[in-house]
C-alpha cells in the first residue's frame, strides 16, 4: 500500500512524503530514499525503488527536500524561490529529522526499528553526513555520491558574490534555476566541520555500500573510490556497475528497468538483507 504524508520540521518547512508497503510496518525495516540535487521523489527510479523494496517486505520512504523547487505539483519545478534558498546543511537536518521521525512513531508505533538510507548523487553526501551525526542509522547506500560539496570554479564564485546568486539550467525543464549566496556560504561555514564528508566517511561505523557508474560524466567514479579510501574497509563495498552513467541509464519518466540498473537495485537488495 502506498499512502502520502506531510511533515512539518522544526523549522517549520513542509516535507511531502510517499511511503510505499505501509502494510510492512510491523516487520520494522525501513528504507528511505534520498534524492539529488534537481531531483524529487517522483523522478526516474524512485517511484521503482519503493515498490521493488516495499515489494520485499521494506516500509519506503521517498520525499522532497522542503526547498528542492517541487511545490504542490510533483514533477515540476514551481518553487523556484526556495529551490534558490536550499543550502546542504538545511538538507541533513531535515534528513535526521525524518529518520527521527520514524523513530518517534510518525508513521506507526514502532519499537526497534532498522533504518536503511538510499543516497543518489547529492543525496548520497546528504546521506552518508546524516548517517553519521544521527547515530540511528544501521546501514548506508550511496548511488553515485559526490564526495566534495564545493564544485565551483573561482570564476563561478567570484560571479556568484558579485551578483548574489548563481544561475544554473535544468537540462531536462530548460529552466534557469538561481542559487542564492547562501549555499555558497553555507559551504564555506561548515565544509570544515558539520559538512565534512572525509570525516563522515571515515568516522562511520555501520555497514555501507558506494555503487558507482563506471562512464558517470555527472559525478566521476573517483569520487566515488575517494569515499571509498576514506571508509572503514571492513564496513565498506565500493560497486563499479561498467558502461553506465550518472542515473545507470534511467530517464525521466521511467519507461523500462536498463540492465545497469538491475545490477544496481540486485546489489542494493542483497546488501540490504545482509545488513538490515
Amino acid at each position: 500500500m502506498k499512502i502520502d504524508y506531510e511533515l512539518i520540521t522544526t523549522a517549520g518547512n513542509l516535507l511531502r512524503i510517499t511511503a510505499y508497503g505501509t502494510e510492512n510496518l510491523p516487520n520494522q525495516k525501513f528504507i528511505i530514499a534520498v534524492h539529488g540535487f534537481k531531483g524529487f521523489k517522483d523522478w526516474g527510479f524512485f517511484p521503482y525503488v519503493g515498490n521493488y523494496f516495499s515489494d520485499s517486505g521494506y516500509f519506503v520512504i521517498t520525499f522532497n527536500f522542503s526547498h528542492n523547487g517541487i511545490g504542490e505539483n510533483p514533477t515540476e519545478f514551481t518553487e523556484l524561490e526556495k529551490f534558490a534558498e536550499n543550502t546542504f546543511t538545511l538538507e541533513v537536518n531535515e534528513l535526521i529529522e525524518l529518520i527521527s521521525a520514524i523513530k518517534n512513531g510518525f508513521f506507526g508505533d514502532v519499537e526497534n526499528p532498522k533504518i536503511g538510507l538510499i543516497g543518489h548523487s547529492r543525496g548520497g553526501a546528504i546521506s552518508l553526513l546524516s548517517a553519521f551525526h544521527s547515530n540511528n542509522v544501521d546501514a548506508l547506500v550511496t548511488w553515485s555520491s559526490i564526495s566534495k560539496f564545493d564544485r565551483y570554479t573561482e570564476r563561478q564564485k567570484k560571479e556568484w558574490n558579485e551578483k548574489g546568486f548563481l544561475e544554473v539550467i535544468n537540462s531536462r525543464t530548460k529552466q534557469i534555476m538561481k542559487l542564492n549566496k547562501s549555499l555558497l556560504e553555507d559551504i564555506s561555514r561548515n565544509s570544515g566541520d558539520y559538512l565534512n564528508l572525509k570525516n563522515a566517511a571515515g568516522s562511520i561505523s555501520i555497514p555501507w555500500l558506494i555503487v558507482h557508474g563506471e562512464n558517470d560524466l555527472a559525478v566521476k567514479a573517483e569520487e566515488g573510490r575517494k569515499l571509498f579510501e576514506w571508509s572503514d574497509k571492513n564496513k565498506t563495498e565500493f560497486v563499479l556497475i561498467p558502461k553506465t552513467g550518472h542515473t545507470f541509464d534511467v530517464v525521466h519518466p521511467m519507461q523500462n528497468v536498463p540492465k545497469a540498473f538491475e545490477q544496481v537495485i540486485s546489489v542494493t537488495g542483497k546488501f540490504f538483507e545482509q545488513n538490515l
